[in-house]
């Protein structure tokens, strides 16, 4: 059982991780979008969208500092264990209350807001089900091991970067070790298991956008104009346009 679950099935995920975005954006291309509801409720949405998004900005960065830089690196360019830490706590907690409180306000406007609940659909509420599970146990793992010290050995908190953080790597280098997450904290077993399954589901909801930078969004004119070409009577002119109006053909 512990093979399964901590190298096929993470591998399983992965693979549909890879293959599902493939497929998605080659049959599904004009379903690659957020299905933005800003059109129908702006108020809720001013605050909820930059807290999750920022908040999730946040727990990313943290989670490639605690699970894919080795303890060795950071012990090597001066930062102890306890600065380490506590920087983890502090920030973690920090993005995960704001990542937590923009879904729980995005859940409360998708809930209450007529045209947005009409544009929900069943795997929307699948994502956010497990996103939320992984956002809370995360969070839960942080307070009930770093501040309560559940799951802890020796007076020091459960040290994930020499168990959890090394499996992790070893996905990527194709020799995950199951023994590291045999016998450690149920809440962290936990997260990772629904962090897979988020994985394996992201795909196929509205997660793709992750994968979609605007990098046009930056420069382009507020207002596209259409203009009329030559065979309709007006002349376009010789003059280069400048940046951001570059005619479309």
């Amino acid at each position: 059982m512990s093979t399964f679950l901590w190298v096929i099935f993470p591998y399983l995920c992965l693979a549909t991780f890879v293959v599902g975005h493939w497929w998605r954006y080659r049959y599904d291309k004009f379903g690659w979008t957020t299905r933005s509801s800003q059109l129908y409720e702006t108020r809720l949405l001013r605050w909820g969208s930059p807290l999750f998004h920022f908040g999730m900005l946040g727990v990313v960065i943290g989670h490639i500092g605690g699970l894919l830089i080795p303890k060795a690196w950071t012990d090597a360019i001066g930062i102890s264990e306890t600065m380490y830490h506590w920087a983890a706590v502090i920030g973690g907690m920090a993005a995960g209350i704001a990542a937590f409180v923009g879904m729980v306000i995005l859940i409360y406007r998708r809930r209450t807001v007529g045209p947005v609940f009409s544009a929900t659909t069943p795997m929307d509420k699948t994502m956010y089900f497990f996103l939320g599970l992984v956002i809370a146990l995360g969070m839960w793992n942080t307070i009930a091991s770093s501040i309560f010290g559940l799951g802890a050995e020796g007076g020091h908190a459960f040290n994930y970067r020499e168990s959890v953080s090394l499996w992790f790597r070893g996905i990527f280098s194709g020799n995950p070790d199951p023994e590291h997450m045999v016998g450690i904290p149920l809440g962290f077993q936990l997260h990772a298991l629904t962090a897979c399954i988020l994985f394996a589901l992201w795909p196929f909801t509205r997660l793709v956008h992750v994968f979609s930078a605007p990098i046009g969004y930056i420069t382009r004119p507020y207002i596209v104009y259409r203009s009329k070409d030559e065979r309709e009577g007006t002349a376009v002119g010789s003059r280069a346009p400048s940046r951001g109006w570059e005619r479309v053909q």
